[in-house]
């Protein structure tokens, strides 16, 4: 199984448990807690900065990163909208990784989006 595959199969597995209507910062300790379990590396609320043309401008901290590889962002909201895409490939860009995962457990189902940088990049200036 894939590591994004494995980190979906964790969150599945929170929201069977858990069900939607819980606040954000819940299904991370949870999420958090079933990688774990599963063996995997993570880092909770990992502090990137955010640089323009080299000058440090700024400061974001992701969600959880799972094996130094992949940015997990959680909502719990009614939907995931354009504005959660546009996050996790900024996300992407400061971090240098190349794969995302938006997890939402707000809707009845867990829903989820797997971003590759490199093909986001490659959508978002094909619209303009």
């Amino acid at each position: 199984m894939t590591l994004t595959g494995k980190i979906i199969g964790a969150a599945l597995e929170v929201h069977h448990a858990l069900g939607p209507g819980f606040l954000e910062s819940i299904y991370q300790r949870a999420l958090l807690h079933e990688l774990e379990l599963q063996g995997l590396h993570t880092n909770k609320e990992l502090e990137v900065c955010v640089e323009y043309k080299g000058e440090p401008v700024g400061k974001h901290r992701l969600d959880i990163v799972v094996e130094h590889a992949v940015v997990v962002e959680l909502k719990a909201v009614n939907a995931i909208h354009e504005l959660h895409l546009a996050q996790a490939v900024s996300e992407l860009k400061a971090t240098g990784l190349e794969v995302a995962l938006i997890m939402n457990f707000g809707e009845r189902k867990l829903v989820w989006r797997r971003l590759i940088k490199s093909r986001e990049l490659r959508e978002l200036r094909e619209l303009l």
